[in-house]
């Protein structure tokens, strides 16, 4: 397929973000590199100095609300570019209808009460949406041991499965940025799938 009609296909698919930190803001931006138009950006934090590192941020953005800045920074990549921000901590209430106008969701959160809750949210309707969640990114090297799983007909995983994120073990760009691009290829797959 050529890169052409790859984006012809893609321009009306619309990608809920769930979460703009290391995942999130790398596959996102990877997104808007293939000619996905269309994002729904949902975060309630802001950009920290320690967060440069992994996340698709930049030193003059400390303190912006990573919605904001993220947004900013893909409409530098393509102008053409229609995002919704939601500047907020997702709630049982929003979970869904923030993103129910997305094709699929990309989870991408720190925490796993908030990464278990969207999958049950999630679970809990049947919209024709997929949900890509990231787990075990933490430190370096163990290439390897990165894979996808489907977990059901709607349901991926990109990660490792058991690197938890430690003082030990942190999140470092390489390893976070490869799994986000997981993530971001299997969406492309999944978008492109029934085109």
């Amino acid at each position: 397929m050529q890169t052409k009609t790859i984006r012809v296909k893609l321009k009306g698919k619309k990608v809920g973000i769930a979460g703009c930190g290391g995942l999130g803001s790398n596959a996102a931006v990877s997104l808007a590199r293939v000619g996905v138009k269309s994002f729904v950006l949902v975060d309630f934090d802001v950009v920290d100095e320690s967060n440069l590192n992994r996340q698709y941020f930049f030193r003059h953005q400390i303190g912006l609300l990573k919605t904001d800045a993220l947004k900013s920074n893909m409409l530098l990549i393509d102008p053409t570019l229609q995002i919704e921000v939601f500047a907020e901590k997702l709630s049982e209430e929003t979970m869904l209808t923030h993103f129910a106008s997305c094709d699929l969701i990309i989870e991408a959160f720190d925490q796993a009460e908030a990464k278990q809750q969207l999958l049950e949210s999630f679970l809990s309707v049947n919209t024709g949406q997929y949900l890509i969640m990231g787990n075990g990114m933490a430190g370096f090297g163990g290439f390897e041991k990165l894979r996808q799983e489907q977990w059901d007909d709607r349901v991926y995983i990109c990660g490792d499965f058991e690197s938890e994120i430690s003082a030990e073990m942190p999140p470092l760009g390489p390893r976070v940025a490869i799994v986000a691009n997981m993530q971001a290829n299997l969406a492309l797959e999944l978008l492109l799938k029934n085109d």
